[in-house]
């Protein structure tokens, strides 16, 4: 039976978790960097839902169980920081959101809240639908003469510009290119920290050290420009950068300083695009590789829309597009792994998690977890209908994270994904091009390693 109780020194009747000794730090984490994915599987596979790694003076925990997830994230989440590991983000997304703790994290949290409050999102989604057509309308050309195209790299733009506009109220599409080239670069480099030892010390002129320190200024020069608009147009306005910039501090009075405002723009325009561009392009694959749900789901944006952009209103009816969605964010969820660090000692099914450890959860293999999920590696929406949903724990799913640090955008995307794959379902069939093999890695996302060509194909009934 899994424990929640916490404990400040481990009682002698706590087992250590089954798993592997490393001989040094370098062992292990050359093991892990290697192919993170199939080591954190490997793992599972070896020792079971809760697997100790020794190298000293390391200690990290895997935890694989829906209920271990649901403790570390949920039930006992103080006691579980985001810590040092999160903390190779921070030279990319400076102190935002996603790597704030404590009090300040709280306060930013509660001051964005409401710009993702239900009723705002909803006015979102003509935004959403513009946006989509748009670049659908510049697929036609490609579709004639049937060249493919990079749709990471759609996909990519389509969701920076629904962002942009919903958020901070500006259109970024003039600065699509630069921008997804610099986030790429910058995403390259902390996926490598994150795998290093030892952190970079950017001020070394070393040449990754200096291609980051030029995608950052990129971002920076983008965000910044953002900001600096807005300052002087003389109003805040009513979107996410607006309601950043009016907030007042309850003490002091004072607002964000630029950097303040930067770095939390910056994490929502990383969380706020990357992370749907990539669930609407892993959707887009696997219905070309499963032709038969692509056609079912086609079927039913027809019956559903009859030829009209969806709206707001149409989304429930959308029923299998959106259990398409849900098995993506299953099959590939964007964020794979999870990462915290204790304060003081915990228990876990029995076992002892020591104080200033390392634990990981991660969605891609809990996802996969056979004892709540039949054949897993099978793309099936079936899974997601009510009652197949409600018979599995709830941290067998959670593509968002959960408990207090659940995505404050998961609505948002969630809706634009729906909108624009409905969109991209009833303009067009696309196809993977002849020859091409996509495969997977993490760059803090879980993305294509290569460009995903694939082919657009325009319906003759639309």
């Amino acid at each position: 039976m899994h424990s929640t109780a916490q404990i400040e020194s481990p009682a002698h009747t706590l087992r250590r978790a089954p798993g592997k000794r490393y001989p040094t730090p370098f062992h292990f984490f050359y093991a892990a960097r290697r192919d993170p994915l199939a080591f954190l599987r490997w793992a599972a596979g070896e020792y079971g839902d809760v697997v100790r790694l020794d190298a000293w003076p390391f200690v990290v925990h895997l935890l694989y169980h829906p209920n271990h997830v649901k403790h570390v994230l949920q039930e006992n989440n103080r006691n579980y920081w985001k810590g040092n590991l999160i903390g190779r983000v921070k030279p990319l997304i400076g102190d935002g959101l996603f790597t704030s703790e404590g009090d300040f994290w709280r306060r930013q949290r509660r001051l964005a809240q409401p710009a993702f409050h239900r009723q705002r999102i909803e006015a979102f989604a003509t935004i959403m639908s513009d946006a989509g057509a748009q670049m659908l309308d510049g697929w036609e050309s490609a579709a004639a003469d049937g060249t493919p195209i990079d749709l990471m790299e759609h996909m990519s733009r389509v969701t920076l510009r629904v962002v942009g506009q919903a958020l901070f109220g500006v259109d970024l599409i003039g600065e699509a290119a630069g921008v997804g080239r610099a986030m790429l670069a910058a995403l390259q480099f902390v996926s490598e920290e994150a795998f290093s030892i030892f952190p970079s010390v950017l001020l070394i002129p070393a040449p990754r050290n200096l291609r980051f320190r030029r995608a950052r200024a990129r971002l920076d020069r983008v965000v910044l420009g953002i900001i600096e608009q807005r300052r002087q147009s003389g109003t805040t306005g009513d979107d996410l950068l607006g309601m950043l910039m009016a907030a007042r501090d309850e003490t002091t009075g004072e607002g964000m300083s630029d950097r303040q405002l930067r770095d939390e723009v910056m994490t929502f325009v990383l969380a706020g695009h990357e992370t749907t561009a990539v669930t609407l392009a892993w959707a887009c694959l696997l219905l070309a590789q499963h032709p038969e749900v692509g056609e079912q789901v086609r079927h039913e944006v027809a019956t559903v829309l009859a030829g009209r952009t969806p709206m707001l209103a149409d989304l429930p009816r959308l029923e299998l597009t959106r259990r398409v969605i849900d098995e993506t964010l299953r099959l590939y969820p964007p964020v794979a792994v999870i990462a915290r660090e204790t304060f003081a000692a915990d228990e876990i099914d029995g076992y002892v998690i020591p104080a200033k450890s390392g634990v990981m959860v991660s969605p891609y293999v809990t996802h996969r977890h056979p004892a709540f999920w039949r054949d897993p590696e099978r793309f099936d929406p079936e899974r997601f209908t009510p009652e197949q949903s409600a018979a599995r724990p709830g941290f067998a799913y959670f593509p968002f994270s959960g408990g207090p640090r659940l995505c404050i955008g998961n609505e948002f995307a969630l809706m634009e994904a729906q909108i624009l794959l409905a969109m991209i379902l009833q303009r067009s069939r696309v196809e993977v091009a002849p020859g091409h093999n996509v495969q997977h890695e993490i760059r803090v996302t879980l993305r294509p390693r290569q460009p995903m060509l694939m082919v657009p194909h325009r319906l003759q009934c639309a």
